[in-house]
Order: C-alpha cells, then sequence, then structure tokens
C-alpha cells in the first residue's frame, strides 16, 4: 500500500463537515477510520520502488570504496553473512538470492542472524529472513544469543566507556557480508549500517550499557552526531577496524518494497543509505495535534517492546495533555519484560523516572521514553494485549480504532478545546518535521 492509499496528498485539511477515511494497518489488515475533524496524515514520502532485481544487480554491481563482491568472496577463507531478524524488514531473502551462485561457489559460508537481545526466530519467521534458500543453507544457519556469555569475545572499550563483548564468529571469520536496511530510530538515530554489529551480534551486557546511553535527550531520531548511543556503534567498528567488510544496505518504500541499495563499504554505504531513508521517512507536518494516532505496522507490531517506536515518533507531533492513540496487534505480546516491570512497579510515570535514576537494566530505556510521553499526555492502546498489561504499561487499554478515536475527539471537547489529529498510519517509520 502506497501513500496514495492512505490518503489523497500528505497533508490534506477536513473542510466542510466530509468525513475521510483513513486506512490504518492493523496486523496484516486495514481498518478505515473515519476522521470529521480538521486533522493531517503524515505518512512517508511517496517515492518509485524500481524493479527489485535490478536495484540489487547494480548496486553488487557497483560497490562504493571497495572492490566487487565477487573479488571479496574470492579473496576470504571464510566468510560470515550478518542478517537481521524478523523485527525488520530488510528484504534479506531477495537480496540472498540474487547472490547464491557467488555463496554457492565458496566452501566456508556460514550465517548469522543479528537478533540483538531479542530471542531467536521461530521455524515460520526463518522462512520470512532466508526465503527458498532457507533449506539449502540451514545447516550453515547459526543465531546469536547475547545472554550466552561463553560465546562473546573482549574486544575493548569505547570512548562512552561501554565494553565491547561481541559474538566471536565475527573476529574468527574476519570477513563478514553485512545485509541491512536503513530507516530512522528513534534513539539511535537510523537502524542499519554498524547496528548489525552493536546491538546486533554483541553480549547482554554490552547492548545494556550501549542503550543507557537511550535516556540522553541527545539519542533522538535522525541524530548520529553528538548521539551517544549512535557514538558507541561506531566505536564498535573502530575495535573491529580489522575486519574485511563488504556491506549491503536496503532502503525500503513504507510498504516494504525496494526503493534503493548501496553496497561496498560499511560507512559510505550507511552514509548514502540514510540520504536515501530521509526522502522516504522524514515527513512534514504543519502544526502539532491535540490527538495523535499512531500505528505500529507489520512486522513492526510483533510486540508492545517494539511497538513502543510508533509511540515516540508521534509523539513528535503531539500537543503537552493531549491524547496519543498506538494501534498495535503486539502479536507476541509484550516483548522484553524488563520495561514492563518497571513501569508497574511504580504508580505514575513521574515515579518510574525516579526508578530509572536509581539504577539501569536492558529495557528500561523504554520504560523512560513511554514514561516521559505518560508525563507529556495521555498514551492509550487498541492492541491484542489483555487489559491488565496495558494499563501496567502505564497505557489505556482501548476496544476498538473508530470508538477510541470518536472518544478522543469528545474528551478534547470536553475540555473546550478545538480538536485537532495528527494521524501516522506508519507510525514506527515515519518522523514528522514540523514545519
Amino acid at each position: 500500500m502506497n501513500k496514495d492509499s492512505y490518503y489523497h496528498s500528505q497533508t490534506k485539511r477536513y473542510h466542510g463537515g466530509v468525513f475521510i477515511k483513513v486506512q490504518i494497518p492493523y496486523g496484516k489488515e486495514y481498518v478505515g477510520l473515519d476522521v470529521g475533524i480538521p486533522h493531517e496524515v503524515i505518512a512517508p514520502n511517496q517515492v518509485r520502488a524500481g524493479d527489485e532485481s535490478e536495484i540489487i544487480d547494480a548496486a553488487l554491481r557497483n560497490p562504493v570504496g571497495t572492490g566487487s563482491l565477487e573479488d571479496f568472496v574470492k579473496s576470504s577463507d571464510r566468510i560470515l553473512v550478518l542478517v537481521n531478524d524478523a523485527t525488520r524488514p530488510t528484504p534479506t531473502a531477495k537480496v540472498l538470492l540474487r547472490m547464491r551462485d557467488i555463496l554457492k561457489s565458496h566452501k566456508d559460508v556460514r550465517f548469522l542472524v543479528a537478533t540483538g537481545a531479542h530471542r531467536g526466530p521461530t521455524e515460520e519467521e526463518f522462512l520470512y529472513i532466508f526465503g527458498e534458500m532457507y533449506d539449502e543453507f540451514r545447516d550453515r544457519i547459526f543465531v546469536h544469543d547475547a545472554r550466552r556469555d561463553e560465546d562473546m569475545e573482549y574486544l575493548g572499550v569505547s570512548s562512552n566507556g561501554t565494553e565491547m563483548y561481541l559474538n566471536r564468529m565475527v573476529n574468527e571469520s574476519r570477513n563478514v557480508i553485512v545485509i541491512g536496511s536503513v530507516e530512522p530510530h528513534y534513539f539511535a538515530g537510523y537502524t542499519g549500517g554498524r547496528k548489525a554489529f552493536l546491538p546486533g551480534v554483541a553480549s547482554y551486557r554490552t547492548i545494556e550499557m550501549n542503550h543507557k546511553h537511550a535516556l540522553s535527550d541527545a539519542a533522538q531520531p535522525l541524530a548520529i552526531r553528538g548521539n551517544p548511543v549512535a557514538e558507541d556503534m561506531d566505536d564498535a567498528m573502530e575495535v573491529l577496524r580489522d575486519l574485511n567488510i563488504f556491506s549491503i544496505q536496503t532502503v525500503l518504500t513504507a510498504d516494504h518494497g525496494l526503493y534503493a541499495m548501496v553496497a561496498g563499504d560499511l560507512f559510505r554505504s550507511f552514509d548514502i543509505a540514510v540520504e536515501k531513508a530521509n526522502e522516504v521517512f522524514c515527513a512534514q507536518c504543519s502544526r502539532k495535534g491535540n490527538i495523535v494516532l499512531t500505528a505500529a505496522p507489520y512486522p513492526m507490531d510483533i510486540d508492545l517492546y517494539q511497538s513502543q517506536k510508533a509511540l515516540e515518533n508521534g509523539k513528535l507531533a503531539l500537543e503537552e495533555g493531549g491524547i496519543i492513540i498506538l494501534v498495535s496487534k503486539c502479536r507476541q505480546g509484550v516483548g522484553d519484560d524488563a520495561f514492563l516491570n518497571l513501569l508497574c512497579s511504580a504508580n505514575t510515570c513521574e515515579e518510574v523516572m525516579c526508578k530509572i535514576d536509581e539504577g539501569y537494566k536492558l529495557g528500561y530505556h523504554k520504560a523512560a521514553k513511554m514514561a516521559q510521553i505518560g508525563v507529556y499526555a495521555e498514551m492509550w492502546a487498541v492492541s491484542e494485549l489483555d487489559d491488565a498489561t496495558v494499563r501496567k504499561a502505564k497505557l489505556q487499554p482501548c476496544m476498538d480504532i473508530q470508538g477510541t478515536f470518536d472518544r478522543a475527539v469528545a474528551k478534547i471537547r470536553e475540555q473546550r478545546k478545538q480538536p485537532y489529529a495528527v494521524i501516522l498510519p506508519q507510525g514506527s517509520l515515519t518522523v514528522p518535521l514540523l514545519r
């Protein structure tokens, strides 16, 4: 579904009492939302996805800052391919398919799913990641487990004091092909590139130390310089400077079509992909709304932990004291329990912030970001989570999208305010930029 399917234009306003129907993703389906108040829909920009095979082949034929993929493979005695887990819509299977003959020609190729601190993939998710090549390479596929200290190797300390423990398969292989996708990230600046290593294949302790920096006000979407989380990730590559890396970075459209791909040097390919990602995901917003509806689309609706990104982007378009509505199926529940345990251990969002000051654990950055929004405005949620769990997360549970939106409109009017809504159908992927 492209942006025109959400709306006729990026910021078209309501006039004359006409109801506009906006398509809101919920799981793999869409729900029509009737909007009868002044509003604007902020979605990723409409860009044209080209022929996927041509885009992939052109990128592999013309790498930036390195030799060809064929030369990389021929000169490597062993190769490790790092791929994203199923929480990212990276078109890994399509890229691998175009590399199939090159990879099959090598005697020692292994694959490592860079899960970060996430759980390992299910059988269905393995098929999503590897596609028709899954059966062929099944016995060469490994899954990173951040909690297995015996799998980790100490590589040094970052300038911010993070102790770098990474999966020893990386350093043992020496020759690494990275397949990633680049889009804005709510505290790391952007996904992709160096993020495949930290947090992708880092130890739990290292990820925890890195993500603590997410509490900084400088840890924002689009921010790289001065962002302590992003700086840590760059430092991880400094301790890995002797690796031979061939990077493949993809940029997708809002409906997961392939917009661009850049191959070659890790940093140069990432920088170019960042520019292309901004063309897609940074959308102009004319004003803040006292109602913001922000959706986590499939597959980023996997759980509440991942869906929180839609809340964080939506906050950028929210007036203080307003209402933000998260729409996410949360298909597999909460995700990491650490942030939920912290949220439910306090009665108010203000108390949550005080507890975080007393000591940090991985997942607390999610609690901090959610608590900051809860101090700033009301948080409501439409999901498949049970009501008790939603309340523990300091969100107000709601039954359906239309009824929840209408109730928010009524509440704003009760406050003697003119309701104005900002709607983000792809909230996990959209960074509103106020004019």
